[in-house]
């Protein structure tokens, strides 16, 4: 069989769940479009994106991966080569250091601690400080994400170098009525181009820090380096932002003061939640923000061209009210 025939016996039965050839196309979809992830990624990635979990809401990584080889050893998709990991069970809870201890408020304006900058997190250091800090201070916790995803710490200059919050990129929701509606795109289109999407998936600045027009500048900043950095990471230039902001919690009023728009409410139901099986979720407030003035017809059109990012500028200049994010 070539790569571009579908199995023969398509649908595929496996570990006791039916994969259509949609399924199958998707599964080789991800695998094309992110040659640089692991397998375990990819794995989970798939199985977010297909609702292949567990009763108790574990994702069935292993059955995934089994499932990857035997499409490989089918020649329908390109595994890439195994990669060391460490050991199943191997400690990642989140750590308490000084670090990570509460420090003396920051309190001011853009102006008076800037330049903000995001530095993406790539050393061991880092990945630490970043699990610490959101494990610590964010309330939803610090749980590794499956697939896809770049994290930054966020820094500010003055009156010392510091650490002032953490931020984290990741694969977008699989289906957002508003958002689908809003691109205007078919379910072929929208599997062809989901991975054009990134979500904001974390955004804290910690509970210390009370700096005006921060976090709308945070989110200014991230709009200008991540096309860039996530092609570089993925091979896949995005197009556009997305978010979800528990109303119960937050306003989303950076959001708004940094030109995000609010397209409406999720149904309640996690963002990956492709069966109808989570009602009864707290419902999102679901913003986006197009990093291409012509995000919706590249998304619609399947385009393939190589685009460059037109976000806003983060300057001291007050781009408007702030608050402090905790998405």
């Amino acid at each position: 069989m070539t790569q571009t025939e579908a199995p023969r016996s398509c649908p595929l039965v496996f570990k006791g769940r039916e994969f259509s050839c949609s399924d199958l196309e998707l599964i080789r979809e991800i695998v094309s479009t992110y040659p640089t992830l692991s397998r375990q990624e990819l794995a989970g990635t798939t199985c977010e994106l297909l609702g292949w979990s567990r009763p108790g809401g574990g994702l069935k990584i292993i059955e995934c991966k089994e499932l990857l080889c035997r499409l490989e050893a089918d020649g329908w998709i390109e595994l890439p080569a195994l990669a060391k990991t460490k050991p199943r069970g191997a400690r990642t809870s989140v750590p308490r250091t000084s670090r990570g201890e509460p420090q003396e408020p920051l309190v001011g304006t853009v102006r008076d601690v800037g330049p903000a900058k995001l530095t993406r997190v790539v050393d061991e250091s880092a990945r630490l400080l970043w699990r610490e800090l959101v494990g610590r201070y964010h309330y939803l916790g610090h749980k590794m994400p499956f697939g896809a995803h770049l994290r930054y710490l966020i820094e500010v200059s003055r009156p010392t170098p510091r650490v002032v919050g953490c931020l984290q990129v990741s694969s977008p929701a699989w289906k957002m009525a508003p958002r689908d509606r809003w691109i205007g795109w078919s379910d072929k289109v929208r599997q062809q181009n989901l991975q054009r999407i990134v979500n904001n998936s974390r955004f804290l600045l910690l509970p210390w820090v009370e700096v005006r027009n921060l976090a709308s500048c945070v989110l200014a900043l991230l709009a200008r380096q991540l096309p860039d950095e996530w092609e570089r990471a993925y091979a896949t230039r995005p197009v556009l932002l997305e978010t979800l902001v528990d109303e119960q919690r937050f306003a989303g009023t950076c959001y708004r003061a940094a030109n995000w728009i609010r397209l409406g409410v999720t149904q309640g139901r996690g963002r990956m939640d492709r069966k109808h099986r989570r009602h009864g979720e707290s419902p999102k407030i679901i913003y986006v923000y197009p990093l291409h003035r012509h995000a919706r017809q590249l998304l619609v059109q399947a385009s393939s061209k190589r685009v460059g990012p037109e976000p806003q500028q983060c300057s001291g200049k007050p781009i408007g009210a702030q608050e402090t994010r905790t998405s």
